[in-house]
């Protein structure tokens, strides 16, 4: 009888732990929604996926009470890196195509309501005249096409330590036949000045900076301005600058497409597979925005 009540103790003591340590899970929808103190971590205030996420708090219920935090891409990255380190819970607003995907094993969070819209493409977009004035650049603007895995590679090179410039050439100069067909056709400049406009994030460095190695081998004076999302818009519809191949639709830049689209010109898109939502580590225990809890 007393060896009953011992295994029975026990057993007893057992359960209480492990009930103890699913109450402390972090990886559980209750307990991460309240350990990320129901915040967001974001990047820059006005970006497209910032006003996506603020149209998905006021979709879906399960947001009701969170914050979304902006900061910069960059600062988000180094906390992202931080927590996972720790293994510890965060959400992010992420995007593809971006080196945390390749660093980290991470996951996007379904969502239903369809609030960060579908997968979008990256396009390439010239001030009105352009083609007229540089045909050759155009051309190259025009035929430039690459994967989120190539862009990838730019990517986590620089998240690395490497100048842009030094990872785009080592790219470049890796990927010879795929750059022959950009080229191709494309007449050779005798140094004509060609301005590009991109928006500070980490796959707009690298596309942008790959281009300007690209034109720069041709024969072109190519300079690159990095400008704030609004502003670079503007720049090529104002003709202050040639030329972008930054802008992200039909989601992310897409009130500035419709703002300016009599006044560029668009080439079709040069990267396509884009996306952006909610991004978590894996080893969280949710998978859809539905699974979080909202603020009581």
């Amino acid at each position: 009888m007393k060896k009953w009540k011992t295994l029975g103790a026990a057993a007893g003591l057992a359960l209480t732990l492990v009930a103890a340590g699913c109450g402390n899970d972090s990886s559980s929808s209750d307990s991460f929604s309240e350990q990320v103190d129901y915040t967001i971590t974001g990047i820059e205030a006005g970006a497209g996926v910032m006003s996506a996420t603020e149209r998905a708090i006021e979709d879906y219920d399960q947001l009701n009470g969170w914050t979304l935090q902006p900061s910069s891409s960059g600062a988000m990255a180094t906390t992202l890196g931080e927590a996972i380190k720790d293994e510890e819970p965060i959400i992010i607003t992420g995007w593809t195509p971006h080196w945390m995907f390749s660093k980290y094993d991470l996951k996007y969070l379904e969502d239903p309501k369809g609030s960060f819209g579908s997968e979008e493409t990256i396009n390439t977009m010239t001030r009105q005249g352009f083609a007229d004035d540089v045909p050759g650049a155009n051309t190259v603007l025009d035929q430039f096409n690459w994967s989120t895995d190539d862009m990838g590679e730019v990517m986590l090179e620089v998240s690395e330590g490497a100048d842009p410039a030094e990872a785009a050439r080592n790219w470049v100069d890796g990927h010879a036949d795929q750059v022959a067909e950009w080229t191709e056709g494309a007449e050779e400049g005798s140094g004509q000045e060609v301005s590009l406009a991109y928006v500070e994030w980490d796959s707009e460095v690298a596309s942008t900076n790959v281009m300007k190695v690209v034109l720069d081998d041709l024969g072109y004076n190519t300079s690159i301005t990095p400008l704030d999302n609004a502003v670079m818009w503007q720049s090529i519809a104002n003709g202050e600058a040639d030329a972008m191949v930054a802008a992200w639709l039909p989601t992310t830049h897409g009130e500035l497409y419709e703002q300016y689209k009599d006044q560029v010109v668009d080439l079709g898109p040069n990267l396509e597979g884009a996306k952006t939502g909610l991004v978590v580590p894996n080893y969280v225990d949710a998978d859809s925005i539905e699974d979080l809890k909202p603020k009581e």
